[in-house]
């Protein structure tokens, strides 16, 4: 039916959001790692982290997306046909889906260096060898 394939639709559709902080590291994440933006047909949408305690700033429809995403500040900027809903809201996901798009240093995995062959057995190739006895 319509309904089933609709919510296996939004099920396949999921993204993760990162979030980050403003400033220091205190408590919970509030806002996001980086300034993220997003575009969908003339809709442009640039996502910019906020200080705690400053809220959403944006239109009615950012302020939904991002209280869904579990972002409590940020600041929006748009610009384009932002009237027609279903473009402006496809360019939030949008730039909401670039927050991991972005390999950052924390996210690096931690780098097991080996040493060159020539410099691991350098001990065992400066050993002098007796001569050989013919």
């Amino acid at each position: 039916t319509a309904i089933r394939g609709g919510i296996i639709s939004a099920k396949m559709n999921l993204i993760p959001v990162r979030r980050g902080y403003w400033g220091n590291r205190i408590g919970t994440p509030h806002t996001m790692p980086m300034k993220l933006h997003g575009k969908s047909a003339s809709v442009r949408v640039r996502l910019i982290p906020a200080p705690r305690g400053s809220g959403i700033v944006g239109s009615m429809t950012t302020k939904k997306i991002m209280s869904f995403a579990g972002v409590t500040d940020i600041f929006s900027c748009s610009c384009g046909h932002t009237r027609t809903k279903g473009n402006f809201m496809k360019a939030t996901f949008a730039a909401l889906k670039a927050s991991y798009g972005y390999l950052t240093p924390d996210l690096w995995k931690p780098t097991h260096f080996v040493k060159h062959p020539y410099q691991e057995f350098t001990d065992y190739l400066a050993q002098s060898k007796s001569a050989p006895s013919y």
